[in-house]
């Protein structure tokens, strides 16, 4: 079933591949640096750089060592040879790639998704038998069609599928976190870091998930010390898989912490495991230093900042797309009952939202200027109404976060701490609202939150495929020039 699903995906791929190459012959937005930099690649020319490009060259080089066999192979001469189209397919390549990993990742990370009632039944004769040869595979079928359909639909999630038909790093960027990712899941660290360093070539901030995936390990030896420092007080009120929510369990985690990251003994035990990583780590900080920076070209577009309401506009994109699965009538009649129970740390909350909204919300020229963009349109018809509209904004947000944060109670203390630790370094310091840069911190929650059931996934599925649809609909024929310009104009992420 799965491979049927790999080429039918495939296929499919191709077909609304081939209908956008030919209306989109000439490279597009940002396709004008990142193509000609790869075709002078493709003729050797490695001493060449465009100086707006502003990531490192992982997606020319990649693009090469595809294109140069597959030439070599087929014999092709002449135009063909590094076109914008062949490069391109590359992403349709790293689509395949993104889905199979998708698949092993949900698999892995949802293993024990087993029918636990009926193993329950061992000691039942004639009920055991039934349940177990008839009850129990049928289930353990509808387990594998919600994984293979969830990973379905989280390789068609909108804002990475638009650009597997465009020649930009994010196909490539999000093949090479998640098989960092898988390859820590399985234990091979050594594997995980070489991968990282492939993902970092592809966009710097990506040592952001490499980092996330040593924290899953630091987060491992810390959840086992906090369980065993709670087994030995006799401390049953507060189970290391629940994050306090009071001041004092807030205080209690920070000493643990403190105490555990100082410990000689602790420390030595995590980076028996992790050194890799800290390799990593300490490699890309030479980089900073020798480079100046993160950014390799366009610096002065490109500036770092304080822009925490980031983390809001990321919460209200995740309500949106994970709607199908993730919002339902109990969860929110737990949300209200929350409110009921304690009003002063929701009322807190909202207070201290308001001024982070207030004092570090932070625009974009290009945000503003770029009416190419969905967040163009976004800002415009939304915040640029009136000035009170990202404040009176702020339940939505509240609301947002705590769907979003929710689903973390199946997740150990420290694994949510260090995803919420990425989370805020690969959003809030971003200047400019872009919808590709939540595309991994979003497939990192969705990855881990309890599998769905089928008419949730396939819900999810027909909102993605709609999505889709329409994004790739309004970029074919929905075209407009701009007054001082001849070229033709489309809309995209």
């Amino acid at each position: 079933m799965f491979t049927a699903l790999c080429s039918t995906n495939f296929l499919v791929s191709c077909l609304l591949f081939s209908r956008v190459t030919r209306e989109q012959r000439e490279p597009y937005m940002d396709e004008i640096f990142h193509v000609p930099q790869a075709q002078r690649y493709c003729q050797g020319k490695f001493n060449e750089w465009d100086p707006m490009i502003t990531t490192l060259p992982g997606l020319y080089l990649v693009s090469v060592g595809i294109i140069k066999p597959m030439v070599w192979l087929a014999d092709l001469t002449g135009g063909v040879v590094c076109s914008t189209a062949m490069l391109r397919f590359i992403n349709l390549l790293f689509n395949c790639g993104n889905l199979y990993l998708i698949y092993l990742l949900i698999c892995k990370l949802h293993h024990r998704e087993k029918v636990r009632r009926h193993q329950q039944d061992k000691g039942w004769g004639l009920l055991f038998f039934f349940s177990t040869n008839i009850v129990l595979p049928l289930l353990q079928t509808r387990t594998t069609s919600r994984r293979v359909l969830s990973s379905l639909s989280l390789s068609t999630f909108p804002v990475l599928y638009f650009f597997n038909f465009l020649y930009y790093t994010d196909a490539g960027s999000t093949f090479f976190i998640l098989f960092a990712y898988l390859m820590t899941l399985y234990g091979c660290h050594k594997a995980s870091a070489l991968l990282g360093v492939c993902s970092v070539l592809f966009r710097q901030t990506n040592i952001i998930w490499v980092a996330f995936s040593a924290g899953t390990l630091v987060a491992t030896k810390m959840d086992e010390a906090w369980r065993t420092e709670h087994t030995k007080k006799r401390d049953e009120k507060s189970p290391p898989s629940q994050v306090p929510l009071s001041f004092s369990g807030a205080k209690k985690v920070m000493v643990f912490s403190l105490e555990f990251l100082t410990s000689p003994g602790h420390v030595k035990a995590v980076l028996q495991v992790a050194w890799p990583y800290a390799v990593v780590g300490v490699a890309f900080l030479l980089f900073m230093v020798l480079n100046d920076g993160i950014v390799v070209g366009d610096r002065t577009s490109h500036e770092a900042c304080l822009n925490v309401p980031q983390l809001f506009y990321f919460f209200s994109f995740s309500l949106f797309f994970s709607l199908p699965v993730s919002l339902c009538y109990h969860r929110t009649l737990r949300f209200l009952h929350a409110l009921k129970k304690q009003p002063f740390f929701f009322l807190l909350v909202t207070a201290v939202s308001l001024l982070l909204v207030w004092k570090f919300t932070f625009v974009h020229k290009y945000l503003l200027a770029d009416n190419r963009h969905f967040p163009f349109y976004v800002w415009k018809n939304v915040f640029q109404r009136h000035e009170l509209v990202r404040f009176l904004l702020v339940p939505v947000y509240v609301f947002a976060g705590w769907n979003f944060l929710d689903p973390f109670k199946s997740r150990s203390l420290f694994w949510s701490l260090a995803y919420l630790a990425c989370l805020l370094c690969a959003t809030v310091p971003q200047k400019l609202l872009e919808f590709r840069y939540f595309i991994v911190p979003y497939l990192m929650y969705r990855l881990h939150i309890p599998l769905p059931s089928l008419p949730r996934l396939v819900a999810e599925f027909l909102l993605y495929t709609a999505v889709n649809a329409a994004t790739i609909y309004i970029f074919i024929t929905k075209t407009f020039h701009w007054p001082d310009s001849t070229a033709t104009q489309r809309f995209m992420w």
